[in-house]
């Protein structure tokens, strides 16, 4: 038994006319004749009461019909399922992302493709980039919100913002004060820093910048995350350069301040294997970027 039986067997039972039936299918009436006796032997049931004037679906052919109807159903909603699915509109997505991502490019990142694909599944993993790079080669994300530099060829690397350095210190510090802190005044500041590894990507832009004016930072404190440097601060470990869009993470005793006269920036961008062909991942980035 073949769909096209099932189309045939609804054609005359929606017209009850064998000839109506064949012009609607585009196709003789002796042949759709034979269609429909091969598909009743096959089944082992009359379908239909055939007579000169009339044809009428029998008790079976009318229990057989509902249930046809449904897997046709079935097969249009398995088409749709196809069809979203290779546009990109259902799936899953694992995005690793840097954590001062979430304070910044991220919400709108989410908001543009959730608006345009609400049936995907995100999953969304805290990572540094060094982890991300790891899981990137590994297939164990799709996609990593890190930060540059990252030397890879195997992936496609694309830049969503650049922003600066702020200095976060302690409200009682005596450079708290100021509105503006210039880099040679934390000469002999405590500073907190991502650790060399695992912070890789910031650690790498901010030691840049440092190395470029020859300034010797005084690292007394490593940590991973930004929120994790924020709280140090706030327990006056000492102060940190963290990503100006941090300033949103607002926590009690901890204030932050431009650096003058030139702020060092820091870039964040969207990676992803170039040899990654999931039709979720290139719609998300057909409509984010």
């Amino acid at each position: 038994m073949e769909l096209r039986h099932l189309r045939y067997f609804v054609a005359v039972a929606e017209e009850l006319n064998f000839s109506r039936a064949a012009e609607k299918l585009h196709i003789a009436q002796p042949p759709l004749s034979q269609q429909i006796q091969d598909l009743e032997a096959e089944l082992g049931v009359q379908l239909f009461e055939r007579t000169k004037r009339r044809v009428e679906l029998t008790e079976a052919g009318k229990i057989f019909l509902a249930e046809v109807e449904k897997v046709f159903e079935q097969v249009h909603q398995a088409v749709k399922a196809a069809q979203r699915a290779s546009r990109g509109e259902v799936g899953k997505l694992a995005i690793g992302l840097n954590s001062s991502a979430t304070y910044s490019v991220l919400p709108d990142l989410l908001r543009q493709f959730r608006q345009h694909c609400p049936d995907v599944e995100l999953i969304l993993q805290e990572l540094t980039t060094s982890q991300q790079l790891e899981k990137l080669q590994q297939n164990q994300i799709d996609l990593g919100l890190l930060y540059l530099p990252v030397d890879t060829s195997e992936l496609k690397v694309v830049s969503v913002l650049k922003e600066p350095l702020m200095v976060a210190l302690p409200e009682t510090h005596p450079l708290a004060d100021r509105a503006e802190i210039a880099i040679a005044q934390l000469i002999d500041e405590p500073l907190i820093l991502p650790p060399p590894r695992l912070g890789e990507g910031l650690y790498s832009q901010i030691m840049r910048f440092f190395d470029g004016i020859g300034f010797h930072p005084k690292v007394t404190q490593t940590a991973t995350l930004v929120q994790t440097a924020i709280a140090l601060v706030a327990g006056g470990v000492g102060i940190a350069l963290v990503p100006a869009s941090l300033q949103n993470l607002k926590r009690a005793s901890v204030v932050y301040r431009t650096i003058a006269p030139t702020a060092p920036e820091v870039e964040i961008a969207l990676a992803w294997r170039q040899n990654n062909l999931s039709p979720v991942l290139q719609r998300f980035v057909e409509l984010v970027l």
